[in-house]
């Protein structure tokens, strides 16, 4: 497995790559498939900040699956502790994970909490200023094009970028949530072909929402 380690804002001392060459062999004793590990050390400068200053992100690639971790502390080696013991715990879950599907384990089932309509306005204004949150998405993107408007003379930018992603079953949303450790995943949903989010909700209990317009809900009826 290579294993590359790179320093944000601070310098990587000899002893840090040592340290986490030792440790990735609980990696590839789990995922034996893995093919690159990529370490980031970065500092912050803040002294109000000293007991988080250092913190360690940890990018574990094998195939076409990614599993990510961070975590942060006084110092680089706790840091990394900390990340390596999250990183493990998502990868023995993924690897738990396959074990199930092989032997044809179905997961819980996320609570579905029915269908979000959004909003309708009665009356739109008549123009939109070119920094309005309407111009955020006024103009077509490319895949991985992005675009930020500021909102008038407001601190607030918003950034709109747009990501390609194939149809994918809640129970593969759920997967992909897992591996990159956060606590809700967007994604389309090819049963239904709604936009729908999977999330956290406590234990290995999940929710998860799906959005449709008012028309397509009664046209469906």
């Amino acid at each position: 497995m290579e294993i590359v380690v790179t320093g944000r804002h601070t310098q990587v001392k000899p002893r840090f790559r040592d340290v986490v060459e030792n440790k990735m062999n609980r990696v590839t004793a789990i995922a034996p498939d893995a093919q690159r590990a990529q370490v980031v050390l970065s500092h912050e400068g803040n002294p109000r900040q000293a007991d988080t200053a250092k913190r360690v992100e940890i990018t574990i690639i094998a195939g076409r699956t990614v599993v990510r971790a961070e975590a942060s502390s006084a110092d680089e080696f706790s840091a990394l502790d900390l990340a390596m013991d999250k990183l493990t715990l998502r990868l023995r879950r993924t690897r738990d994970r396959r074990k199930d599907h092989r032997r044809g384990y179905t997961n819980p089932v996320p609570v579905d909490m029915g269908v979000v309509e959004p909003a309708v306005e009665e009356e739109a204004p008549e123009e939109e200023p070119n920094n309005s949150p309407a111009a955020a998405v006024a103009s077509d993107l490319g895949p991985g094009e992005s675009v930020e408007v500021q909102v008038g003379d407001t601190p607030i930018v918003i950034r709109r970028k747009l990501h390609i992603a194939e149809p994918m079953s809640i129970d593969e949303a759920l997967y992909e949530m897992e591996l990159i450790g956060h606590d809700f995943f967007l994604f389309v949903n090819k049963e239904t072909g709604r936009p729908s989010v999977v999330y956290h909700r406590h234990g290995w209990s999940y929710g998860v929402f799906e959005i449709d317009t008012p028309e397509n809900v009664k046209s469906a009826e």
